[in-house]
């Protein structure tokens, strides 16, 4: 069976809200990683289904580049609200790794963005592939889904990978002085559907 176990654990986010997931693992999962899923609330028949990327800096330790541990607790929430998936992929960094992650802040503070800091250490600007995401909605028997996302390449790839997107629902902007720039970057170079405060 490609579902390999399944286990409850309660969460609680340092803002107190607290909820339980069913925690999803997996066999044979192409990449050979270990993603998990959250199981959410009671999916439905189109149950809310969040992609969302390892990001230990900003879930872990609270930077504030990136909106990753907003977005996180965030689609937590509202997955629960309506049931669904939250498939946590072990993919740092869009797809470079935490050290190369890392090695982009000092390019990105030395004053380029996000994109132009990979492709300055020989990188892609977004290395992620969500083949993986597809496979493991197939063995949840998800294949029609609403999908939690700003980012256009999530419901490209999984519509190419036999996954039906029958809504995208927006999450919600994080913006601050720290990642604003940042998020200037994902709307101009990869057409993501941020609404940045003027």
């Amino acid at each position: 069976m490609p579902v390999r176990t399944r286990v409850t654990v309660p969460l609680q986010f340092a803002d107190g809200f607290a909820t339980s997931a069913e925690m999803i693992t997996f066999d044979g999962l192409s990449d050979g990683k270990e993603h998990l899923a959250l199981r959410l609330g009671t999916p439905g028949e189109f149950p809310l289904v969040r992609l969302h990327s390892e990001c230990l800096t900003g879930e872990v330790f609270g930077s504030q580049r990136c909106d990753c541990g907003a977005q996180l607790r965030e689609s937590v929430e509202r997955i629960g609200a309506t049931g669904g998936y939250l498939l946590y992929l072990r993919q740092e960094g869009r797809g470079i790794g935490l050290y190369n992650k890392l090695d982009t802040y000092t390019l990105q503070d030395a004053g380029l963005d996000t994109y132009q800091a990979n492709r300055a250490l020989g990188h892609g600007d977004d290395q992620r592939s969500y083949t993986v995401a597809a496979q493991m909605l197939g063995d949840l028997g998800a294949t029609t889904i609403d999908l939690l996302t700003n980012n256009p390449d999530k419901v490209s790839q999984l519509r190419k990978n036999q996954i039906s997107v029958r809504e995208v629902v927006p999450t919600a902007v994080h913006a601050s002085p720290a990642n604003r720039r940042y998020l200037e970057a994902k709307v101009a170079h990869t057409g993501h559907t941020i609404a940045l405060p003027v």
